[in-house]
Formats: structure tokens, C-alpha cells, sequence
């Protein structure tokens, strides 16, 4: 048995998600449709974390074991030739028979846009949260910092996904407006050892009310020091999300859990 990393990017808008889910179309299941087209057997993949409905991929990472022989790279164009237009394998390799798509990943990276022009961006809508109104990205900027390094990030979870524990480690993050023809667009990115369920979204909600100038900068510290959802703002909804990509630890060990303390087993993950 064979194990094939596949990295694959999807635009998320008409899926109700990566997990599959009886009689709704996910991501999942039309990956798994397009393999077993080409294999003959039932196949069965784990991503390295599941999606939500309407957010998008540019670098998921999935797990495939297979018997299938085919090369990585002739399994991947067989791929894309089935695969719906909204979903691409990126790139197909082989890895080690052990690799764990969510186990073996040591960071996470995840865009989120924002359109804050005062009309509807309609070619856009797919893709960013528009708020029609003007934010302060620069004290968006300043008030993220407080988020990098090792934190219980409790106040930025939402219920319906019981974790181990909600400290994570943010190694890098950012907030910066485009320039020129996408002044109207805000952009977020943020890299951490993990997620929680709605984290990155949690944090985008709670930075607009700074960016709308209803909270000061330092009500971010607030925040994550209260460890309690209720003391942050809201959740920003899923179409701005991308998750950008993964990185691997790929010797086949999990990594150590001074690198990851957020790790957890793979049944007790949720939707980030």
C-alpha cells in the first residue's frame, strides 16, 4: 500500500466543505469520486484539516493510500482530468507509508480578505467579507501583534469542536492593504502550529470592530487575555477565508510537542 501526498486547491463556494457529508457535494467526496474512477476501489483520504463551507484552498494538503501503480504525476493529471473545474491537484508525490496528512503538519498558514469599498464588489462576493465601510488597517496591523507567540486563544473559538487544549503558537501575522486598483481590499495572514474551530475568523471579526474604530488597539490584548468568546467580536463569515498552506515534518515522526502544543488527535479535530 502505497502512500500519495496530494496538494490540491479548491474554490470552496458551491461545497459544503472538505468532509464528506451524505447527499451534499464536499470537496472530499468529489476527490474520492475522481480516485476511485481511476483506481477501481473505494478510496478513502484525510486532509490536513477540514474546511468549512465557502472557504477556499490554494494549498490543502490530503493523504491518499492506495494500491493504485500509476507515477504521482500521471495519477495527478488522471486526476484533473475528472475532477469538477473548481478543484485542481496541484501536485501528486510520494511519502512516506506512515505519513499522517494532519499528525505530521507543523504550521498552517491562512489568508482572510476583506472589501471595505462603500459599493458591492459583485465579481468579488465569492471571495472576501465586504463590510461598505472604511477600516483602519494600519490599527489592524498593530493590535494583530499581540497574537504572536504561545497563547490560550480560547476567546477566538467557537462551540462545537472540543479540543484538547486552545493554546496555540502564532508565528507570524499580519494585516495590510493592497494598493492601486486593490486599495479597497484588506488582507490578513496569519501562520500558527494550529487552529481552533473559527479561529482565524474570530480574529478577523474582532480586528474589523478595531478597524471600524468602535474599539481601541489595545482591546485586542483584552481579548485574548479573557479566554472567553464572548469578549471578542464577531465571526467573520466564510468566504474571505483561504488556507494558503501547510508545512511538513516529513520524516515520519510526529513532531514534538514543544513545536505543536495544540496537537491533537485527528478524530478530535474539527472545522477551522
Amino acid at each position: 500500500m502505497r502512500s500519495i501526498k496530494l496538494t490540491i486547491a479548491y474554490d470552496g463556494t458551491c461545497y459544503a466543505g472538505w468532509q464528506f457529508q451524505p447527499g451534499r457535494t464536499t470537496i472530499q467526496g468529489v476527490l474520492e469520486a475522481a480516485i476511485q474512477s481511476i483506481t477501481g476501489a473505494p478510496a478513502r483520504t484525510m486532509a490536513s484539516g477540514r474546511t468549512d463551507a465557502g472557504v477556499h484552498a490554494l494549498g490543502q494538503v490530503v493523504a491518499l493510500r492506495t494500491d493504485c501503480r500509476l507515477e504521482p504525476d500521471v495519477l495527478r493529471r488522471a486526476l484533473n482530468a475528472r475532477l469538477p473545474p473548481d478543484v485542481v491537484v496541484l501536485e501528486a508525490a510520494e511519502a512516506p507509508p506512515d505519513f499522517h496528512a494532519t499528525g505530521h503538519a507543523r504550521r498552517k498558514r491562512y489568508r482572510y480578505v476583506i472589501h471595505d469599498g462603500p459599493l458591492r464588489a459583485v465579481f468579488r462576493r465569492n471571495y472576501c467579507w465586504q463590510t461598505f465601510a472604511r477600516l483602519d488597517a494600519e490599527a489592524m496591523h498593530r493590535a494583530a501583534a499581540v497574537l504572536r507567540g504561545t497563547h490560550d486563544f480560547r476567546s477566538f473559538q467557537s462551540s462545537g469542536a472540543d479540543r484538547k487544549t486552545t493554546v496555540r503558537t502564532v508565528y507570524d501575522v499580519f494585516v495590510r492593504r493592497g494598493d492601486a486598483d486593490q486599495g479597497d481590499l484588506v488582507t490578513l495572514e496569519i501562520e500558527a502550529n494550529g487552529f481552533l474551530y473559527n479561529m482565524v475568523r474570530s480574529i478577523v471579526g474582532t480586528l474589523a470592530v478595531i478597524g471600524r474604530r468602535a474599539k481601541p488597539e489595545s482591546w485586542m490584548a483584552e481579548v485574548l487575555r479573557a479566554a472567553d468568546r464572548r469578549a471578542a467580536g464577531p465571526t467573520a463569515p466564510p468566504q474571505g477565508l483561504f488556507l494558503v498552506c501547510v508545512t511538513y515534518d516529513m520524516t515520519g515522526q510526529p513532531p514534538a510537542e514543544a513545536d505543536r502544543p495544540g496537537y491533537v488527535k485527528t478524530d478530535d479535530l474539527g472545522a477551522e
